[in-house]
């Protein structure tokens, strides 16, 4: 058995013999189609649409339609590690579009994938290079494979670079952070074999019940399109396609329901332009990325899956999208399983290619999308005009990305060096470090003074929990510190540190009881008052709480927000005690923390933070790293509120006082509103400038600010700019982000802030549905969050 992996690259040079034989590798270029003479498709000096339609024209039926499917990877789909004998008689003989999630390790309790080839990394990138090199030498025509994987808090990869979930890189703000951390995705992806990740989400979290809030930046689309701008750059300058999820209006399934719901969100078509288009259409226009991923949901009774509108119109015609569209796992399949809208599957693949899909991605064997799309060709129900131009924009990628130049990772033992290094880790801890949101901290609880806190009881659910640093579309296998070993280190031989974990994440009959209470077992009642035995003998008390991998994420969505299960009775009790209760939260969607807002001191939200999570929560606690995140989303009081998020339309959001209002029937107000989060320090705005103040409407604006830390702490602030269209043609936002930056300064410190508004920022979607900066006046608001606005400034487009 020891022996094994030095036959395998033996049994792959066996399988290669003919085409080495033949020497398709030439000086400067590759014979791919092996006719011992260089086409213009195989000529780098050619331009990228001439040799697309040369090699068009020398593929036959079977290549093409092998170019519009997915080939999911080892023990997904895929059963071989390695190319076998057996391929030859695969579908796959004739070429395949992208292999997904090839040898990656993929850790999950939904679905497994371990492999000997994920680790070392040169080992991954070798392993890359031996399918490559089956699919170029083995298969007729010798088009490289698009290697895909998922990236959305770090390449999806054993032991690669871990990264907050995007709630909490929403949460930092940080543009410049998030382009890095994009390019390490990037350059990690690249040595070791990967062409293209699927990140960003782009998807605007307005529904707080609904599960993947986890995996998005946030609510507001500005603030979307603004980072997920920045992701889409770092990684394809690594010379990687970045592909974006999930195309369109796809985080709003009708009540928040995921799992098998995931359909008909009630969405009017200026709003789907202005909050749920709105990135997609920036980050197209603005970065470029090659990749778009279709969603699987409906918009007014259409799937977007099958319709030409979406996939053709909006996305390529209007918005210059040039790259190849993957349909998200089902979404042709819901053609006709779900959505009714196709009387058989072949008939889903038919309207499916017809609207524009290039590639179907699923969890089933390639040939049962690429066999019914065959029989659609022999039928003449699909034109090979139409699938010309699928398999076109397909190999444009494969242009681009340079597959036809260079199919192989160049050095695969560089990326021993490359991948996850020690300047990786340091981003990835600063990035931790950036999410945390300070919600509450009353008479300066925090930052805790080790000196003065010398017993500290650590408890809750989630304080030796870990696995919502590792989930679905991230890293695996990296080291993990949990909160209590985080605190326990960094406390040292300063004091001591007691556990007692007082409650499970959930009660027995959850989620019922959030509907139908039940009493405490004898069990859970003495798991509580062991927690406050402790924290009776304690000087403080960390209560860890909030949800793990199994409350929040893709098919997990909520009907109540409050803290799962006991954890509401477990604070409560610790509380009683009168020791000074710090509550970290670590979660995935905002929880209705009422009770908890009002009575518990200090409040910490770390989301859900990556491998590095309990240094980074122990160093917030302690003073060490100053927490300068802000929410990119809002807390509501009550699901009863949802709809509630910023932005939002004028009074539609306001209490029941008023010329027409005279009820006392709701609870008003957010608990914590979109772009909010403290400091241990203290932060003033001044000197205001907006110029011109008089401007034409398609010129820009230029807008200065200055921000002084007059507290005693170095810190970070977010600036936030707000614009508000006194009077419009139709009904616009209240107000709207079109600005923010993070800055650090020290004690004392002043700097002068920058913003430029262009006319997109200014535009609205005026009664024809037109993008119009209308004339008028602006206001320019600058704030701390989206309510705590502390300076305004008016400007007059004419």
């Amino acid at each position: 058995m020891k022996k094994l992996p030095l036959l395998l690259p033996l049994l792959g040079l066996a399988i290669s013999a003919s085409a080495q034989q033949k020497n398709i590798y030439h000086k400067g270029w590759v014979d791919f189609n092996k006719n011992g003479r260089m086409d213009v498709f195989e000529d780098p000096s050619q331009n990228i649409e001439k040799r697309i339609t040369d090699l068009l024209s020398q593929m036959t039926v079977e290549e093409k339609t092998c170019q519009m499917a997915t080939l999911y990877g080892y023990k997904r789909v895929l059963k071989d590690e390695m190319p076998t004998a057996n391929w030859k008689n695969e579908i796959w003989k004739d070429g395949i579009a992208n292999i997904d999630e090839e040898l990656n390790n993929l850790t999950s309790h939904t679905d497994d994938a371990p492999t000997q080839y994920s680790y070392p990394f040169s080992k991954h990138a070798s392993a890359i290079n031996t399918v490559q090199k089956w699919f170029v030498e083995e298969t007729r025509m010798g088009i490289p494979v698009d290697f895909t994987n998922e990236g959305i808090h770090g390449l999806n990869h054993d032991r690669a670079t871990p990264l907050p979930a995007p709630i909490g890189i929403g949460s930092t703000w940080d543009k410049a952070l998030v382009r890095q951390a994009g390019q390490t995705v990037g350059r990690e992806a690249k040595a070791l074999g990967y062409t293209n990740v699927y990140a960003p989400i782009l998807d605007p979290a307005r529904d707080q019940r609904w599960g993947r809030v986890v995996e998005c930046y946030g609510e507001n689309p500005f603030l979307i399109a603004e980072m997920g701008k920045q992701m889409v750059l770092g990684i394809q300058e690594e010379g990687v396609a970045s592909t974006l999820k999930h195309y369109a209006v796809y985080s709003v399934p009708k009540g928040g329901r995921d799992g098998s719901a995931r359909t008909d969100p009630h969405v009017a078509p200026r709003e789907m332009h202005q909050i749920y288009l709105y990135p997609f259409r920036r980050v197209v226009q603005e970065a470029h990325p090659m990749g778009v991923m279709s969603s699987y949901n409906d918009w007014d009774g259409v799937p977007v899956t099958g319709s030409y509108y979406f996939l053709t119109e909006l996305l390529r015609q209007k918005f210059g999208f040039q790259g190849y569209v993957v349909s998200d796992s089902e979404a042709v399949e819901y053609l006709f399983s779900k959505h009714k809208v196709a009387i058989d599957y072949k008939e889903a693949v038919r309207q499916a290619v017809e609207a524009g899909l290039n590639v179907r991605t699923n969890f089933s064997p390639p040939q049962t999308f690429i066999l019914p799309l065959r029989q659609l060709i022999k039928e003449n129900r699909i034109s090979m005009k139409v699938i010309d131009s699928r398999v076109a924009d397909v190999l444009r990628v494969k242009f681009r990305l340079g597959l036809f130049d260079d199919p192989y990772v160049k050095d695969p033992k560089a990326a021993d060096k490359v991948v996850h290094t020690a300047a990786d880790a340091a981003m990835s801890l600063k990035m931790n470090r950036e999410s945390m949101v300070l919600l509450k901290n009353e008479n300066n609880l925090l930052p805790l003074d080790k000196s003065k806190y010398k017993n500290i009881l650590v408890t809750g659910p989630l304080a030796v929990e870990s696995n919502y640093t590792i989930s679905r579309y991230g890293p695996s296998h990296n080291k993990i510190i949990s909160v209590l070993d985080g605190v326990k280190t960094y406390m040292g031989a300063a004091g001591k540190v007691s556990y007692v974990k007082g409650c499970d994440m959930v009660d027995a009959t959850w989620p019922e009881s959030e509907i139908i209470e039940t009493p405490l077992t004898a069990k859970e009642q003495a798991g509580i008052d062991s927690a406050v035995a402790q924290a009776k003998l304690s000087d403080v008390v960390i209560a860890v709480v909030g949800e793990d991998i199994d409350r929040v994420g893709e098919s997990l969505s909520r009907t109540g927000l409050n803290l799962p299960g006991r954890q509401l009775k477990l604070i409560q009790a610790l509380q009683a005690t009168g020791k000074p209760v710090v509550m970290v939260m670590i979660n995935g969607q905002p929880l209705t923390i009422n009770w908890e807002n009002k009575y518990v001191p200090a409040i910490l939200e770390a989301w859900f933070p990556s491998v590095q999570s309990g240094q980074v929560i122990a160093e917030t606690l302690f003073g060490d790293n100053n927490p300068g995140g802000k929410l990119p989303i809002t807390f509501p009081k009550t699901t009863g509120q949802i709809e509630f998020n910023f932005p939002f339309k004028p009074n539609s959001q306001i209490g029941q006082g008023g010329k027409n209002g005279w009820g006392h029937t709701s609870v008003n107000g957010a608990l914590y509103p979109f772009g909010y989060g403290l400091s241990y320090t203290k932060f003033e705005y001044s000197n205001l400038q907006v110029s011109p103040e008089k401007g034409q409407s398609q010129g820009d604006v230029t807008v200065t600010v200055d921000v002084t830390n007059t507290g005693q702490r170095k810190g970070d602030d977010v600036v936030q700019l707000y614009l508000k269209d006194d009077v419009s043609s139709v009904t616009n936002y209240e107000y709207d982000l079109r600005g923010f930056e993070r800055v650090t300064l020290n004690p004392g410190e002043k700097k002068t802030v920058t913003f430029t508004l262009h006319p997109d920022d200014l535009a609205l979607l005026d009664k024809n549905m037109n993008w119009t900066v209308e004339p008028g006046t602006f206001q320019v608001w600058i704030g701390a969050s989206s309510e705590d606005i502390k300076l305004k400034k008016s400007f007059t487009v004419e």
